[in-house]
């Protein structure tokens, strides 16, 4: 059984203690494919390290992330348009618009989201989305960039059934990780309306961890606790969901 882990920030210094040991206990469990995020230039060193040291394992996502577009957001964009320039990556994330802690920064937001998402179309490359309280600007943006070369990842979604469709309407696949346990996270209500091929999991560790581990920091073997879960929900084999949700993140990545 091979779980696909479409969002993990494994770089993140909440891992640092245990940073080995806590990727071998997701291997030993199934999940053996990390897909990277990037968060701004910060994070950039300790990608391509975890990259040099898991080869087989982690694929990078190059991206500016919402939170971080701040007085400087132009010469981050930069920063990600060099890496591009110099190697591969199978991503331009996370992306997308936040309007939870701070909208002072939402024109920046915007801008920078739609400059990332022009990147992506020149590299042919999926984007992934961060979407918090932005459901609406993230819509008019991918309404203004939809073409047969937009598509990607929804990431955390936690939206509802008709903002699920919207989002698979413009080529894009549903992240779905913890929340679909919580038993306020209400997307399991309708999850089972969403045809299994729009699905990927994730985790986004070290955030978000599932029932049973909520409100500790969340890490990648925790993925087969949403594998479970969606499996009573469509109502299939765990070994199921992780065959066609790996496919699906194939699909997406490349890879």
């Amino acid at each position: 059984m091979i779980i696909t882990d479409t969002h993990t920030h494994l770089y993140s210094e909440e891992f640092d203690q245990d940073r080995n040991e806590m990727i071998q206990r997701a291997i030993d469990a199934g999940v053996s494919r990390f897909f990277i995020p990037a968060i701004d230039s910060s994070s950039t060193d300790s990608m391509y390290e975890l990259e040099k040291n898991y080869p087989e394992n982690v694929f990078l996502m190059m991206g500016l992330h919402p939170t971080y577009v701040k007085d400087n957001y132009l010469q981050e964009l930069l920063h990600v348009e060099c890496e591009l320039e110099k190697r591969k990556f199978y991503a331009i994330g996370e992306i997308g618009i936040d309007l939870y802690w701070d909208k002072t920064h939402l024109e920046e937001q915007q801008i920078a989201f739609r400059s990332q998402i022009r990147l992506a179309k020149k590299y042919n490359l999926p984007i992934v989305i961060h979407c918090r309280e932005a459901f609406d600007e993230i819509f008019q943006i991918l309404e203004d960039e939809k073409s047969d070369e937009l598509f990607g990842i929804f990431h955390c979604f936690t939206g509802t059934y008709e903002q699920a469709l919207k989002a698979i309407s413009y080529n894009m696949k549903l992240g779905i990780g913890g929340v679909v346990t919580f038993k306020n996270g209400k997307i399991d209500q309708f999850l089972h309306q969403i045809d299994l091929q729009h699905i990927v999991v994730e985790t986004d560790s070290p955030y978000l961890a599932p029932i049973p581990h909520r409100g500790k920091r969340n890490e990648s073997s925790y993925l087969v606790a949403v594998a479970e879960k969606l499996a009573e929900i469509y109502n299939l084999s765990v070994e199921e969901i992780a065959e066609i949700t790996t496919a699906n993140s194939k699909a997406v990545f490349g890879i």
